[in-house]
């Protein structure tokens, strides 16, 4: 029992202490003065308006890039960053800063070390644009933290976004490769099969090249509803129920692409459904293209369908 009592006598004295760490240091603005300089200052960085943009920084100003892992980083100066703020403007078309949706902006006034009553401004937005030169779409989320001193001025930017976007316009200059395109390939060869398979009404035979997880896709469909292959296979039936095919005819012949990036595999084929809807005996020629995803084991793995509804439509 005493022992029981002393172990109570701990976690209460452990959870008085936990509560006894909450303490407020400062106050959090929803309207504040330093907001208002803040929005100011995104809308002269949108219009490119240089002398304004200077006119909101201190001499002093720095700015740094918040995921960056440089070591004891300096920041940049007031005129490397206002050089780079202007090339937004310059070199994207439609460009424009936004509130990331649902968000808003907060002003923290520090109590703790704060001698020179400097505020906070902590923004996330949401950067649109095209690039001019290579048509790279941006948008982007980012978070900002300004710092301003107590004549709102900007000290200080701290800024957190996703290079990927600004990498990808780098590389765009310049023209590179991403693997091979053949035109004979044991995957073509698979594809073939498969659709000759199906043409002939051999579903299970025409499933057999797929993977057990493959996911299929038609165009016409909602947005990635995908089927699986027991699914697929019903599809098929149904189709087969309204509709004779008479043949297939493939168009040109049939790619295989064998990407650098992301490992990828894919064969792209176009085709020619020549059919017969049975319910008034009308004759159809269905355009169709297909792009069926492999694994490293020649199995396909996912399969898209494009055509137009409309041509089965009575």
């Amino acid at each position: 029992m005493k022992k029981a009592l002393f172990l109570f006598a701990l976690t209460f004295t452990g959870t008085i202490a936990v509560f006894a760490q909450k303490k407020a240091n400062g106050t959090v603005y929803i309207e504040h003065p330093a907001i208002n300089v803040v929005d100011e200052f995104i809308k002269a960085t949108v219009s490119g308006d240089e002398a304004r943009i200077n006119s909101f920084l201190t001499d002093d100003f720095r700015s740094f890039n918040g995921v960056s892992n440089a070591y004891g980083d300096s920041g940049a100066t007031k005129k490397a960053f206002v050089a780079n703020a202007l090339r937004y403007h310059n070199e994207f078309d439609y460009f424009s800063i936004e509130p990331y949706p649902g968000s808003y902006p907060d002003a923290v006034e520090y109590k703790k070390d704060n001698k020179n009553d400097e505020v906070w401004v902590q923004t996330w937005d949401l950067l649109k644009g095209m690039h001019k030169a290579t048509g790279v779409k941006l948008d982007a989320a980012a978070h900002r933290l300004y710092k301003l001193t107590k004549e709102n001025k900007i000290k200080a930017i701290i800024n957190y976004s996703n290079g990927s976007i600004l990498d990808e316009i780098g590389v765009s200059f310049s023209n590179r490769t991403n693997g091979k395109i053949y035109n004979h390939h044991e995957n073509i060869n698979t594809v073939r099969k498969s659709m000759y398979a199906y043409e002939k009404g051999d579903f299970d035979k025409a499933l057999s090249f797929f993977s057990d997880d493959a996911r299929f896709y038609d165009i016409n469909d909602e947005y990635r509803k995908y089927l699986n292959k027991t699914e697929a296979k019903a599809d098929w039936q149904k189709f087969s129920n309204d509709f004779d095919i008479k043949f297939i005819e493939m168009i040109g012949y049939p790619d295989y692409l064998e990407y650098e990036m992301d490992n990828g595999r894919e064969v792209l084929s176009w085709w020619k459904l020549h059919l017969v809807r049975k319910s008034d005996k009308k004759a159809i020629i269905l355009p169709m293209h297909i792009s069926d995803g492999f694994d490293e084991n020649g199995k396909i793995i996912s399969e898209i369908v494009y055509y137009s509804q409309s041509l089965l439509a009575k």
